[in-house]
C-alpha cells in the first residue's frame, strides 16, 4: 500500500468537537477554536501516518444553517466565512441542508418541528468509496465520531482490501463500535485545535480573510 492520504470531514462532529474543547480549555470566544485550520491540522498526522504519507486531498461535508437565523443571528455568515477561508486552503468544501422533522410527543401528544442535517453522511460515504474506486488515494482517514458512517466504512474494507481506512476522533468522540470498524485509529486533541488555527487576517494571494469578532 502507498502513502497517498486523502482525509473527509464530517463538518459538524467536528465543530461541536471543537467548541466543547474551547470551553473544556476555558477559551474566550475570541480567543477560542472555531477558526480551525482543517488542511494544518490534517497534514500535521501524515508522519504518523507512515514515512511516505502524503495529502492528495481533503474534503470537508457540511450545511449551513440559514433557519437559525432568529435565534443565533450571523450564524450563517461566520460559517460561510469559514468555509472561505477552508476553499481558500484548497479544501473541497461540500454542502447539504436542513430538512424540517416533526416529532409528535409520546406523553402530552404536542407536535413540534425540528431541523436535521440532510445528506451529509450519505454524501461522505459516497465520497469515500468514490475516493478508493477512482484510486485518488491508498488511504481515507474520516474526521468523525458519528456511527452512521459505519456501513460504508465495512463496504469499503470489502470492497478494496488492499487500501486502508482509518479513523482520526474529534476530541471527544471516541466511539468504539468505529474503532471495530478499521485497524487503526487515533484521537484529536484539544491542544491540536489551539496549534491549528489561520492567522487573522488569512492572507492567500491577494485574498484577506478576516476571523468573525464573535468567533
Amino acid at each position: 500500500m502507498g502513502g497517498r492520504t486523502a482525509f473527509i470531514i464530517d463538518g459538524f462532529n467536528v465543530y461541536h468537537s471543537v467548541v466543547a474543547a474551547g470551553k473544556s480549555l476555558g477559551l474566550p470566544d475570541e480567543r477560542g477554536t472555531k477558526w480551525l485550520n482543517l488542511r494544518g491540522l490534517c497534514e500535521s498526522y501524515l508522519p504518523a501516518l507512515g514515512p511516505d504519507a502524503t495529502c492528495t486531498g481533503i474534503y470537508y461535508f457540511s450545511a449551513l444553517a440559514h433557519y437559525m437565523q432568529a435565534s443565533k443571528p450571523g450564524v450563517a455568515a461566520r460559517h460561510q466565512a469559514y468555509i472561505r477561508a477552508l476553499k481558500a486552503t484548497e479544501v473541497v468544501v461540500e454542502l447539504g441542508h436542513f430538512k424540517k422533522k416533526s416529532v409528535t410527543c409520546n406523553s402530552c401528544s404536542k407536535t413540534i418541528n425540528l431541523r436535521e442535517e440532510k445528506e451529509t453522511d450519505v454524501a461522505v460515504g459516497v465520497k469515500l468509496i468514490e475516493i478508493l474506486h477512482d484510486d485518488v488515494a491508498d488511504r481515507v482517514v474520516l474526521l468523525t465520531g458519528d456511527t452512521d458512517i459505519a456501513p460504508a466504512v465495512r463496504a469499503a474494507g470489502r470492497m478494496f482490501p488492499n487500501r486502508e481506512v482509518c479513523f482520526a476522533f474529534p476530541w471527544g468522540r471516541k466511539n468504539d463500535e468505529l474503532a471495530r470498524c478499521v485497524k487503526r485509529c487515533f484521537q484529536i486533541t484539544r491542544e491540536a485545535y489551539v496549534r491549528h488555527q489561520f492567522p487573522d487576517p488569512l492572507i492567500i494571494g491577494e485574498r484577506k480573510l478576516t476571523k468573525p469578532p464573535s468567533w
